[in-house]
């Protein structure tokens, strides 16, 4: 059974990451908020397929379902009102 911090870890291996939550304690249904420097100028399903790109062949094989949420520096700034 596959950990959010594992999910996390992946995600932090192949994609930038100025912050990431992972939550879901079920094993099978996670939901995250990744905050990268990479999402800049991107359409939200460019953003989505680098999230992808780091999950690789995981996605669909150990993570069952993953919903995320995809956000820029500037953008999790703004939200978090840091």
């Amino acid at each position: 059974m596959i950990t959010k911090e594992e999910i996390s870890a992946y995600i932090e291996n192949g994609l930038k990451c100025d912050h990431i939550e992972v939550s879901g304690d079920d094993g099978e249904h996670f939901e995250a908020v990744i905050v990268s420097p990479e999402f800049a100028g991107k359409s939200m399903v460019q953003q989505h397929q680098l999230v992808y790109k780091a999950l690789g062949h995981r996605m669909g094989g150990e993570i069952h379902a993953l919903s995320f949420k995809t956000l820029t520096p500037e953008e999790w700034r703004k939200l978090s009102g840091a």
